[in-house]
């Protein structure tokens, strides 16, 4: 413990100074704008502003805090699209417009705004004070997990999200797998054997996250408001000066601290990230709600604070295995280690003791930078709920022009602007079936690691399906999914057994 005091000493004695101060207030900032925008998220936007920290001639660990605090604010901002436009800035807040969006459609932006910005307060703190305490052991934990045990933390993933949104747990699952089917786009990276690209060279590739999660949520979210508009079914979404109260934060408190566990001790295992975590943990808190998880998708106050405190949970866990081991735990952890690199520094166990200045530095700023967002997006959320009084007709070539800009800006191929609208009819067309659109990319993000952690444990095994069950990790992770699905069943049938019995005293 006086080891740990004594660094994040040193680490506070570097955040504090006038000049990394001023990074931390304005990556956080800048990345809470950036994380507002469709499709941008926090990846690209640290991969776009690096190349500036390194020009400029940052020392490296004022460029780390730089870019730590616009990923944090990039996490932060994704909330704002996903709960006001229905469109997620990125994988991670996809869960988020499942009650956001209710909320804010009910004339509750203000009150979703604040109390996604609480749980996201609530997630980072926490995950910062345990990468603090226990960064190097959970780090250890988190490589020890072989490929054999990722085929099994996916397949928990995919057995929450059998009950995890919609009214149809068919649907959830015909959903699941048509992301998963979209994953497998491209040419195999193992055998060289083109799928799915049906002869067009755009397809080779595969298709980009950014193409799906704008096709199928901004386009079309986007054509369901020109067909309400053509229809006159247009209403005026509702606002009024809503907040987050005591009482709300009091009735998901606990939502909030076990959420922000989930996020922190999934984003520690490296490369599964914010996605899986919020997904993780709405689905456990729509089974611990019991019958109150019914309202779970139509703007249950638990059901947003549930991935925003994961989302913020994985953002910090995913940098426990980067600056201990040097393995990325994210996307965007990947452009951190990249940048450390860039600076001539090895990321690692002896980071701590060789770098203090850094990897202290940048923890402390995490801290700071997790009390700047707070104190600066509380006070704009009366603003960001007025993007809701937009009229409509301006709302919709609004959300059309900044999703071919996100687009083009980061993938820059004109091919996949028709990507985009080709997704948005395919997912017009599911919303007017019923379907819901998050399984659609949970399955999409979740294939790849699914089919990539697959390959290399028959490869290590040889072809033999037994490795998947050789640890007991992968066991218990099993034994959870079972759960996941048999649980609720039995338990269905149980309670109607008890109020037949009941009907008939």
């Amino acid at each position: 413990m006086m080891e740990v005091l004594s660094g994040l000493g040193t680490g506070f004695s570097v955040a504090l100074t006038p000049f990394n101060l001023m990074l931390v207030l304005g990556g956080c900032f800048a990345g809470t704008l950036i994380g507002a925008l469709p499709g941008i998220g926090p990846i690209n936007g640290v991969a776009i502003l690096l190349p500036i920290a390194y020009g400029l001639g940052f020392p490296p660990e004022s460029a780390l805090i730089l870019l730590a605090g616009i990923y944090y604010g990039a996490e932060y901002g994704g909330r704002i699209s996903s709960i006001l436009l229905n469109v997620p800035g990125d994988a991670g807040a996809v869960m988020t417009t499942l009650d956001g969006n209710p909320m804010a459609r009910n004339g509750q932006a203000g009150k979703a705004l604040s109390l996604s910005a609480v749980a996201s307060f609530v997630g980072g703190t926490v995950s910062v004070v345990l990468m603090s305490l226990f960064g190097p052991v959970l780090a250890s934990f988190g490589v020890k997990f072989q490929p054999s045990d990722y085929v099994a933390l996916m397949v928990f993933a995919f057995a929450c999200l059998a009950s995890l949104v919609g009214s149809s747990p068919v649907k959830t699952l015909i959903g699941a797998l048509i992301g998963l089917m979209l994953a497998t786009v491209g040419v195999d990276a193992n055998t060289g054997v083109q799928r799915y690209s049906f002869g067009i060279p755009d397809l080779l590739a595969g298709i980009d996250f950014l193409i799906v999660v704008i096709g199928l949520f901004g386009m079309a979210e986007l054509f369901h408001l020109v067909e309400s508009q053509v229809r006159g079914r247009l209403s005026t979404v509702p606002i009024d000066k809503s907040f987050v109260t005591w009482a709300d934060l009091a009735r998901t408190k606990w939502t909030i601290l076990r959420s922000s566990l989930i996020g922190f001790i999934i984003g520690v295992l490296p490369g599964t990230g914010a996605s899986v975590a919020s997904a993780v943990a709405y689905g456990t808190e729509k089974r611990m709600a019991g019958a109150g998880g019914a309202n779970f998708g139509k703007g249950d106050i638990r059901g947003l604070a549930a991935p925003e405190a994961a989302n913020n949970g994985s953002a910090g866990g995913a940098l426990v295995p980067m600056l201990t081991l040097g393995i990325p735990g994210s996307g965007t952890t990947a452009i951190l280690l990249g940048a450390l690199l860039m600076f001539n520094v090895t990321p690692g166990p002896m980071l701590f003791a060789q770098r203090p200045e850094i990897a202290w530095g940048l923890i402390a700023s995490m801290y700071i930078g997790n009390v700047a967002l707070l104190v600066l997006n509380l006070p704009l959320v009366g603003l960001f709920a007025r993007m809701l009084t937009i009229p409509q007709h301006y709302l919709t070539p609004l959300i059309a022009i900044l999703a071919f800009i996100g687009i083009y800006s980061i993938v820059g191929n004109p091919f996949d602007l028709y990507m985009i609208i080709g997704l948005g009819v395919f997912g017009w067309i599911l919303r007017k079936l019923d379907f819901a659109l998050a399984p659609v990319i949970l399955g999409f993000v979740l294939g790849s690691l699914f089919e990539n952690n697959l390959r290399r444990a028959l490869s290590i095994s040889g072809g033999d399906w037994r490795i998947l069950f050789s640890t007991v990790d992968s066991l218990v992770l099993y034994a959870l999914a079972v759960a996941v699905v048999v649980v609720p069943i039995w338990l269905s049938r149980r309670s109607r057994r008890f109020a037949a019995v009941a009907e008939d005293e």
